[in-house]
């Protein structure tokens, strides 16, 4: 793909963060023709997968790039939902068979971004590893970072790096929300033995507990768990021959409330945080990302905020809302989420609806 050339009036343009909403915005700017400098604090690309899911909109956007084809060679299909009780199958929604679109991919977080990082090499760009934001002020002209000790001055910084954001901490700007007291966890393992390794796979606990399997490769799941044990949370035998990663996190459920600071727009997880239930995450970074690059390529970016703000304010109060219900501790709360899963599963509209729900950003 031939890259148009870029001018002199091109803007300066600073990425912090090299996840996937860092390395998308970066592909996309380079595609449009302004090549940005892309830091990043690691020493080198990461090894583990957070995110893990990838929606239609995201393979779209990863299209325009041709970054749509590795992936898809490589991603799993996931072929639907299976809702247990404790250990007893309660409900099952299939998603839609080829040739439509394939609706939902997995695909390991750490590899989407090795996908973006070699598009964004192709296209004329590089990611610098151990290359930490240290410091971030603006004036009425341009942004001044310091990086490596020195100032350097851009007309653009996406800030994409993250949660506990650095140029977010340098502007001394506020990132609302809460935390919740318990202590969730994360198992990667490798299990060839699971029965319905394709299958997303949902559990229902005693005490409001739940646990989910999401199919990562062949033979490769992620299981997170609102409990300190992951694995141990599951109510069947996962017969775990490899385990690549275990531990815990504390669930934020945060969003600025403006995301453009002057010339400083924040996008990703700097920008809204959220639970895992529903996969999105990552996805809405992704959409922030290319959003976000098409602005500075047209040399306005005034409209980004009204535009992903409130799509990020739906995400959360839709996975807020699910996850209470889930975590919900009464016994009527528990048979009545029963009794909807199953009646989704078995009519049509309402399976239509709720995968349109899941995939739809």
């Amino acid at each position: 793909m031939k890259r148009a050339r870029p001018t002199r009036t091109d803007p300066r343009v600073l990425i912090v963060g090299a996840g996937p909403t860092g390395l998308t915005a970066g592909v996309e700017l380079a595609r449009l023709g302004i090549i940005p400098r892309l830091i990043e604090k690691r020493e080198t690309a990461s090894g583990f997968s957070r995110a893990v899911g990838l929606l239609p909109a995201s393979m779209e956007i990863f299209a325009r790039s041709g970054t749509d084809a590795p992936i898809l060679a490589e991603a799993i299909r996931f072929r639907g939902i299976l809702f247990h009780r404790d250990a007893r199958r309660v409900a099952r929604i299939p998603l839609p068979d080829p040739p439509a679109p394939p609706p939902l991919l997995g695909l390991p977080q750490d590899r989407t971004e090795h996908h973006l990082a070699e598009t964004f090499r192709r296209l004329g760009g590089a990611v610098e590893y151990a290359t930490p934001l240290t410091g971030l002020r603006q004036t009425e002209t341009e942004t001044i970072a310091e990086i490596d000790g020195q100032e350097h001055r851009f007309d653009h910084v996406i800030a994409a790096d993250g949660v506990h954001s650095t140029a977010r901490i340098a502007l001394g700007l506020d990132f609302p929300g809460f935390d919740l007291d318990q202590d969730w966890s994360i198992a990667d393992v490798e299990a060839p033995d699971w029965p319905d390794p394709g299958w997303f796979q949902g559990f229902l606990l005693d005490q409001g507990r739940i646990a989910v399997v999401v199919p990562l490769e062949a033979a490769r799941f992620r299981i997170i768990a609102d409990t300190p044990d992951a694995l141990a949370a599951l109510p069947v035998d996962m017969p775990v021959t490899r385990m690549h990663r275990a531990g815990r996190f504390t669930l934020s459920i945060r969003q600025m409330a403006q995301y453009t600071h002057g010339r400083v727009a924040f996008a990703g997880d700097a920008a809204h945080c959220h639970s895992p239930i529903g996969g999105r995450g990552m996805n809405i970074g992704i959409a922030d990302a290319a959003d976000l690059a098409a602005r500075i390529a047209g040399g306005d970016i005034s409209g980004y905020h009204a535009a992903r703000h409130p799509v990020a304010k739906r995400t959360i109060d839709l996975t807020e809302a699910a996850r209470r219900r889930l975590t919900a501790t009464g016994a009527l709360s528990r048979m009545t989420i029963t009794g909807a899963l199953r009646m989704v599963a078995l009519i049509p509209p309402l399976r239509r609806r709720l995968i349109r729900t899941l995939t739809d950003i």
